[in-house]
């Protein structure tokens, strides 16, 4: 054993220094431990929507623990050259949908397909791939941050209809609107969205002009509606000058028989079957239709805001007409080889491309903003996301017909809004270049 007295005191010392290395070590590891767990508590948040109508089904009311909320985006600079996004093909998205049947309460119960039995799924998990660039999918806080201050008005059909619901879908992962309309009507709806003072309406006009429904059975037992084609529906037409964003549609319910007037006086019809009344064309009707709405539009004194046309989304009966049987039953998607527009689909959507495209010029003298969104082409690819007989339970009683016409929520129709943030951010983009350098951060 060594006795020496100077190791001795050298191993006391070391021993004493390695005790408070690790009396002032200890309360440093636990530190470090504990911040990314407290970090953890802040960052992560339970959601559950607060509904402002008292008539939602209580499935609806499903609560989503620990949901991550979305990422702020950049929005980009300018494209460095020219790109078509509507001409494309669908690719698979095995990240959809971004909301389901349950977590959403603005889904209409005709568009509900999970809930009235649809098995598939499918037909949710594809997303919109243009052949030149990419269409980014749709981010809610962005969308936010574009509108904010802002209004957006849906002006048409159930369709329309279908794809405002589908908007509010997308956006309820930031935030529910508010009900603020001013009519019980559920056709002209008012929401309110708080946080960002952006306000969402719909304007139900079917055929854009002026119209009443003359017989309620007609020679189709569907009704015959007569349509004063040269006199837009002021329900929509006088309402408008206030929103900075009008998305104006129809096309469905030209199909059905129809009595044609100008000057209020009876000049023809559509298959209605009535003894010395001139016969026209489906696209004669519409594409006056779509020229009275844009004169309409044109002659806007107090218009401050962009209008975008969102084209003819082709239905997809198949056996049959819509009052005859016909159905639409596909899984999947077509390949854009696979099919092309004709018939009647083709003529609405040339007659639809050839009044815009007269309007825009005309839209170019006298300071009218009029875009393109062109949903025609890669809706035609997707017989697979019409609700079909899943719009109600199949014991039920009801007289409705296989909907090929409308979209299943969540379906294909979410996507229409990846093409809408796209449109929207093009028309910001110029300002907020001009005011960010170059780039802006979404918070």
């Amino acid at each position: 054993m060594d006795n020496n007295p100077t190791i001795t005191t050298k191993t006391q010392k070391i021993k004493i220094n390695l005790k408070l290395i690790l009396q002032l070590a200890f309360p440093l590891i636990l530190l470090i431990t504990l911040i990314p767990l407290q970090l953890t508590k802040i960052i992560t948040f339970k959601w559950s929507p607060k509904y402002t109508n008292n008539n939602i089904l209580s499935n609806n009311t499903q609560q989503f623990a620990a949901v991550t909320p979305p990422k702020p985006g950049l929005l980009p600079g300018p494209r460095t050259r020219k790109c078509d996004i509507f001409s494309g093909e669908w690719v698979p998205d095995p990240n959809a949908p971004y909301y389901t049947n349950t977590s959403c309460w603005a889904i209409h119960e005709h568009q509900n397909c999970m809930k009235y039995g649809r098995l598939d799924s499918e037909f949710m998990k594809w997303r919109w791939k243009p052949n030149e660039c990419d269409l980014p999918l749709f981010n809610p806080s962005n969308f936010f941050e574009i509108v904010r201050g802002k209004s957006l008005a849906f002006v048409g059909d159930s369709v329309a209809r279908n794809q405002m619901q589908s908007l509010i879908c997308l956006l309820s992962k930031v935030e529910y609107p508010i009900d603020v309309s001013n009519t019980k009507d559920e056709n002209f709806k008012r929401w309110y969205y708080q946080s960002y003072n952006f306000t969402l309406a719909s304007f139900w006009t079917p055929f854009l002009v002026k119209a009443q429904e003359n017989d309620p059975n007609g020679p189709t037992g569907t009704g015959i509606f007569g349509l004063h084609l040269d006199e837009p529906d002021t329900a929509w037409s006088a309402q408008i000058d206030d929103f900075d964003y009008i998305i104006l549609s129809a096309g469905h319910w030209f199909f059905r028989s129809l009595m044609y007037y100008e000057k209020a006086r009876l000049i023809g019809c559509r298959f209605c079957q009535i003894s010395g009344v001139i016969e026209y064309t489906i696209e004669y009707g519409y594409r006056k239709a779509v020229r009275t709405a844009f004169r309409a539009i044109l002659e806007r004194r107090n218009l401050k805001g962009v209008v975008f046309l969102r084209t003819f989304a082709p239905s997809h009966f198949e056996g049959g007409e819509w009052n005859k049987g016909g159905n639409c039953l596909r899984k999947k998607p077509y390949k854009s080889r696979d099919i092309t527009l004709q018939g009647v689909d083709l003529d609405l959507y040339m007659a639809q491309l050839s009044e815009f495209k007269k309007a825009r010029k005309s839209g170019l003298r006298n300071g009218v903003k009029l875009k393109l969104i062109d949903m025609t082409r890669p809706m035609l690819l997707r017989p697979d996301g019409h609700p079909s007989t899943y719009g109600h339970w199949p014991h039920e009683n009801v007289t409705l017909y296989n909907d090929c016409v409308h979209w299943c929520l969540p379906g294909p129709i979410d996507n229409w809004n990846d093409f809408l943030l796209e449109m929207l951010w093009n028309e910001e983009k110029i300002v907020l270049h001009a005011n960010s350098g170059g780039v802006r951060k979404f918070s």
